[in-house]
């Protein structure tokens, strides 16, 4: 089946929108595939999948939404419907690429349809909510957002070209085409946080003279998140997952949390992963006047007039070495954890604030005690940037990718 671009959206309450977008896309000479998220008018025009088929593949069925008239669950089973149909068009290889728009709501059910499409599928999404906080919508996928400045309520001389622009973006870049090396290099993942630079760094050197490309993500949450979910779309085939401390922010309530699924997704691919400690020692809040009241007695360290850190205490780092141990315990592919026993950042090392032996040593033991004896655990008499630990993950990693193919 030829590929369309899907254009998806509320065809009562944006019907008009709508039309114009589609009419400009087929204008380029693309073909477009119309989904109707829309519950309580009839369509403005006639869809390709229409909102009966949305409500039955969100689990309900559109007179049942329209008898009970709540909006939140009618948006929420249209958004479950959407991502499941845009989900097996993909399968069927039907999706050149997808346009929505919306306020709140139709944000909501573009963007989830959106998130469940690999990266590099065309996104593109006009927003009421665009110049705000994106990260729910946008969570780790390519999704390009265009605020739509003005409300998204008819067509007028301001809105045709916003969303002229947004369409024509979506037709260019599913018509776009890139040439892809044929000898392309295998791609690595490696998680890095300004305190395990020195390793990160070492280690990248060692493995892009090995021939392998490694992407480097920031630890931050959202880093962590984008690592997983391009080793689930398939395009990373290795991680060295050095700075594992978004589960700090996890675990006790930080800022920086990469969600309770840290951890999985290479085990789940089984891929070939080396992991380690770093940054254990840490939990991330903002200004020092954020942190919350029941952390005020902690030991806190003023990264910059923005980040405060906040050192994990025994009892936390054993709850870490428990977690991750068990994280690991589920994988279906190669695991190496290596332990560097002299500390797990630049500032957990001996004289600098965050150096705690008790705590390092909680966290190493609860490791110990939980790893499956399937997995390979090496402790190194150094801290985590010394160029030995660094080269020692690298030259692992490496082993394992040869080892695997």
């Amino acid at each position: 089946m030829e590929k369309r671009v899907v254009v998806l959206g509320t065809l009562d309450t944006k019907g008009q929108e709508f039309k114009f977008i589609k009419d400009v896309i087929t204008a380029t000479g693309l073909e477009t595939l119309v989904i109707d998220a829309g519950v309580k008018g009839d369509p403005y025009f006639t869809p390709d999948i229409t909102r009966e088929e949305v409500a039955r593949a969100g689990g309900s069925s559109l007179g049942e939404l329209l008898a009970k008239d709540d909006r939140g669950e009618a948006v929420d089973i249209m958004m479950k419907g959407a991502t499941e149909i845009v989900k097996k068009l993909y399968a069927e290889g039907r999706v050149a690429g997808i346009i929505s728009m919306g306020g709140s709501a139709g944000t909501t059910i573009g963007s989830s349809a959106m998130r469940a499409l690999p990266v590099g599928v065309p996104k593109v999404l006009v927003s009421t909510v665009g110049s705000g906080d994106t990260r729910p919508y946008v969570g780790v996928k390519d999704i390009t957002m265009m605020y739509s400045v003005v409300d998204i309520s008819g067509l007028n001389s301001l809105s045709r070209k916003i969303l002229a622009n947004a369409a024509f973006a979506v037709a260019g870049m599913a018509q776009g085409k890139v040439d892809i090396p044929q000898d392309e290099k295998q791609l690595i993942g490696a998680t890095m946080f300004g305190v395990t630079t020195p390793c990160v760094t070492k280690a990248r050197e060692y493995l892009e003279g090995r021939g392998y490309e490694m992407l480097v993500f920031h630890a931050t949450g959202t880093g962590g998140q984008a690592m997983e979910s391009l080793v689930e779309a398939g395009f990373i085939k290795g991680v060295l997952d050095i700075t594992t401390t978004e589960w700090c922010d996890e675990l006790v309530g930080g800022v920086l949390s990469a969600g309770p699924h840290r951890l999985e997704a290479a085990g789940k691919a089984g891929i070939p992963q080396v992991v380690s400690v770093g940054a254990l020692d840490m939990v991330n809040f903002g200004p020092i006047d954020t942190v919350p009241e029941k952390f005020k007695g902690r030991k806190l360290y003023k990264h910059n007039p923005t980040v405060t850190l906040m050192r994990t205490t025994p009892e936390e780092c054993k709850q870490l070495g428990e977690i991750i141990a068990a994280k690991l315990n589920m994988a279906q592919g190669p695991v190496k954890v290596v332990l560097p026993l002299k500390g797990v950042s630049l500032i957990d090392v001996e004289g600098k604030p965050f150096y705690d032996p008790e705590a390092d040593k909680a966290l190493f033991e609860a490791l110990k005690a939980n790893l499956d004896p399937r997995i390979e655990l090496v402790e190194m008499n150094t801290d985590i940037n010394d160029p030995e630990f660094a080269l020692y993950l690298a030259k692992s990693l490496d082993e394992m990718m040869r080892d695997h193919k």
